[in-house]
C-alpha cells in the first residue's frame, strides 16, 4: 500500500513538474529556412519591434490551414491597424511540393510574410504535428499560446489573446 501511494505521489510530481515547464515561456528556435524567393532566414530573426507576432504553419495540401490562411488574409490589415500584429507564414510543404507555394500565395494575395520549411527543421522545433498549427509570440520573443487546427470563429479568442499582450 505504501508503496502504491509513494508511486502515485512520483507520478503526481513529475506531472506539476512538467506543468511548469510547459508554462513556462519558450522562445522561437533558432532554424534556417527559406523565404519565398529562396533566401535562406534564420528563424531566431523574426520580430515585429517588440510587438507581438503569429507563427502559423500550413501547407497547400491542407484545407484547414487554406481556410485558416484565407480568414487571416481578410483580417490582417484591420488586426496590423488595430494591434500592430505581423504573421509569419511557414509552408511545411516538402521538396517535392513547394514549388507550389509562391504561386499558391501570390494567387490568393496573401500579404504576410511567407517562408519554406521543406526538410520539416522548424516544424520539428516547434513541436508540429498536424497543420494548421499557429504560435503567438510576444514582444519579447516568447511563445505565449498556441492552437491547433481551423475552425470558423478561432480568429476572436486570437485577437483576444493578443489583446491581452497589448496590455
Amino acid at each position: 500500500m505504501l508503496k502504491k501511494l509513494l508511486f502515485i505521489v512520483f507520478i503526481l510530481s513529475v506531472f506539476a513538474l512538467n506543468l511548469a515547464k510547459a508554462e513556462d515561456n519558450k522562445t522561437v528556435p533558432s532554424v534556417k529556412i527559406k523565404n519565398l524567393q529562396g533566401d535562406v532566414v534564420d528563424t531566431k530573426s523574426f520580430t515585429n519591434e517588440g510587438k507581438p507576432y503569429l507563427i502559423t504553419f500550413w501547407a497547400t495540401w491542407c484545407k484547414p490551414c487554406i481556410e485558416e490562411h484565407a480568414m487571416l488574409a481578410e483580417l490582417y490589415a484591420d488586426w496590423q491597424k488595430e494591434t500592430g500584429i505581423k504573421i509569419f507564414s511557414v509552408s511545411i510543404d516538402d521538396s517535392r511540393s513547394s514549388e507550389k507555394v509562391a504561386p499558391f500565395v501570390k494567387g490568393r494575395k496573401w500579404t504576410f510574410d511567407s517562408f519554406l520549411d521543406e526538410n520539416s527543421d522548424f516544424k520539428r522545433a516547434m513541436n508540429v504535428n498536424n497543420p494548421p498549427h499557429s504560435f503567438l509570440v510576444n514582444g519579447k520573443g516568447e511563445i505565449v499560446w498556441q492552437h491547433v487546427g481551423y475552425a470558423a470563429g478561432d480568429e476572436e479568442p486570437l485577437l483576444e489573446e493578443i489583446k491581452k499582450l497589448l496590455k
